[in-house]
């Protein structure tokens, strides 16, 4: 017995050191390579204001150019970041083309360069992972341990883009199986990402945190609790608009018989005509905008269209469609923080910072279905006071979105609803949602009373008419 307690201690001592050491020297690998990325989308977005005319009329040729270049160069490279990462872990073992890592970097500063409206985090995952792949194949890991790094890439790419070194590491582990967690990869992700995120703090990177300050005159009490609650459903809501907007349009302009480099061209001109109607605050990372309806001070929180969640949506969806490179998320925090101004608003709240902060975090719950993560970057970005409004209006989301997502190869490991049946497993784009049964002959019997009840007020309506 003593034999047997000595040999499982030991084999997880050395384990655990061995992924220690790994996971460390990745997310440093990661840090430097994510430094350079961020570094270089800072010096793009300085150097927009020395183009001789409005620097966003590059779009229609960046976007020809980006599909071009990703096509040519690196094909798993195209699209958002996240979304290829996560299909090589679930169906290649994380196995990576290199080639990801330089052609993504310079597709994405190049498309938020001109303004397409796109993130940095995805890529940033995609070049955290591509770099653990890198590694991997070069030391010629078995394949579970480089599925392992790359998800270690993964949670490094994220913490050390976000700024948030624990949110970002439970997201690269959460945002793979819908409902599940793999514990077993959360030490190597929390030391990878602890790695990167203090590699390009060494390396000079500025992170935005938001001194919202909303907390100082907020209590807990049963009427905000009630807003909240309301707010997770609205917040739902969007990211449902959200998610169904991406996809439907993808799908559309994917269908198109027109060459990708026409779909680009004509894209790229139609972001041109809605930047010079709606203006620029919807174009790029936007991250004045967060700031904005983020902000403590009425008179820039106040200043937010109601539509402006919309149009980003908007705005997104098209520079994804047509071939544009970069991330989904950012436009995320755009969405949340806008749409929770908006319900600040709404309801006459004098916590609108509040709101949009809530914001911030549930659309992201909702669309990418990541509750812990979303909850834990609420309390490091906006501080502790915040975490039990977020946890709420966070997972209400998370449900009310339904089994949808801005990654369509995340993985169904939980059904939303006891009421619905779904095959666990499926990648959430093909996912078959339908009611059980009894449900399904619940609700059609409730139907029917309801029906008979109409016709039966209907009915005696005109018979007091004939009267």
């Amino acid at each position: 017995m003593i034999t047997k307690h000595a040999t499982e201690q030991t084999a997880i001592f050395f384990s655990v050191v061995k992924w220690v050491f790994l996971s460390s020297i990745v997310g440093v690998l990661i840090g430097i390579v994510v430094s350079i990325f961020l570094k270089t989308i800072a010096l793009a977005e300085l150097h927009q204001s020395d183009v001789p005319f409005h620097y966003y009329y590059l779009l229609p040729i960046v976007l020809v150019f980006t599909v071009w270049f990703v096509k040519t160069f690196a094909p798993n490279a195209e699209g958002h970041g996240t979304e290829k990462v996560i299909e090589a872990v679930h169906k290649r073992n994380g196995k990576i083309d290199i080639a990801v890592i330089p052609v993504k970097l310079f597709a994405t500063v190049l498309t938020i360069f001109a303004g397409g409206s796109v993130g940095k985090e995805g890529p940033g995952a995609q070049i955290g992972a591509g770099t653990a792949s890198f590694i991997a194949t070069t030391l010629k890991f078995r394949k579970e341990d480089r599925k392992k790094l790359v998800i270690c890439g993964i949670s490094a790419g994220f913490a050390s883009v976000f700024g948030t070194p624990i949110a970002g590491a439970i997201f690269g582990v959460e945002v793979l199986i819908i409902g599940v967690i793999m514990y077993d990869v959360l030490l190597p992700s929390f030391i990878a990402g602890f790695a990167a995120f203090t590699t390009t703090q060494f390396l000079g990177v500025e992170y935005t945190y938001f001194d919202v300050r909303f907390y100082q005159s907020i209590a807990l009490d049963i009427p905000l609790i009630l807003q909240v609650i309301v707010a997770g459903v609205f917040f739902g809501i969007v990211s449902d608009i959200l998610v169904t907007t991406l996809t439907a349009s993808s799908k559309k302009i994917k269908s198109l018989s027109y060459s990708p480099y026409t779909k680009a061209f004509v894209g790229g001109s139609v972001l041109v005509v809605l930047t010079l109607i709606f203006g620029e605050q919807f174009l790029g990372l936007g991250m004045t905008t967060i700031q904005d309806a983020l902000s403590p001070n009425s008179d820039l929180s106040n200043d937010l269209p109601w539509y402006t969640f919309l149009l980003k949506t908007i705005f997104t969806s098209i520079t994804l469609g047509v071939g544009g490179s970069g991330g989904i998320i950012t436009p995320v925090f755009y969405v949340g923080a806008t749409s929770g101004n908006l319900f600040g608003h709404m309801i006459g709240s004098e916590h609108i910072a509040l709101f949009a902060a809530l914001g911030f975090v549930s659309v992201l719950s909702g669309a990418a279905n990541a509750p812990i993560a979303a909850t834990i970057m609420a309390v490091e970005l906006f501080g502790l006071e915040i975490a039990h409004y977020a946890a709420l209006s966070a997972v209400i989301s998370f449900l009310l979105t339904g089994h949808k997502s801005v990654f369509n190869s995340q993985k169904l490991g939980m059904k939303k609803s006891g009421a619905l049946s779904i095959h666990m497993g499926e990648d959430i784009d093909s996912a078959d949602v339908a009611l059980e049964d009894k449900e399904a002959t619940r609700l059609k019997s409730i139907q029917e009373r309801l029906q008979k009840k109409a016709k039966e007020l209907y009915t005696k309506k005109n018979a007091r008419k004939k009267k």
